[in-house]
């Protein structure tokens, strides 16, 4: 074959090339590239929700937590409690208070971080988790 290429770059002539079809870069799947490209704000939560009450180990809870926080929103509360009460469940305190930490950095500003401890306060206190701020008094 590549004297045949060498031949035709001699010639010029485009007819002698041996052509070789390149592989594409085309994914081929319904609805988009990923599957969840069109899934509403409202099945998102659902689907991290079931996601994270099913949660047996920490990778699975740290896997799980990497692809939620990857989007472009912020989980509802409902999501964020059972991601708590995952963290809890594989006894792992730190991923508890990181969890508090990535919604603080998920939201627009702290009023809304506010918002969010509040209607998680029950949980945080039943559970026994501290933010950031609380651990290290800022």
């Amino acid at each position: 074959m590549l004297a045949a290429v060498r031949s035709a770059a001699r010639a010029r002539s485009v007819a002698a090339i041996a052509v070789r079809p390149a592989a594409t870069g085309l994914r081929f799947a319904s609805g988009g590239a990923h599957a969840h490209e069109t899934e509403s704000y409202e099945s998102f939560n659902a689907r991290y929700q079931t996601f994270f009450t099913q949660v047996t180990d920490l990778f699975e809870l740290q896997r799980g937590l990497n692809n939620c926080f990857a989007y472009d929103l912020v989980p509802s509360t409902d999501v964020i409690e059972a991601a708590l009460r995952a963290s809890r469940k594989v006894n792992d305190y730190a991923t508890a208070v990181r969890i508090l930490e990535g919604v603080k950095e998920k939201v627009e500003n702290k009023g809304q971080y506010q918002a969010y401890l509040d209607e998680l306060k029950g949980t945080i206190q039943e559970l026994g988790v501290q933010t950031k701020e609380e651990l290290y008094n800022i």
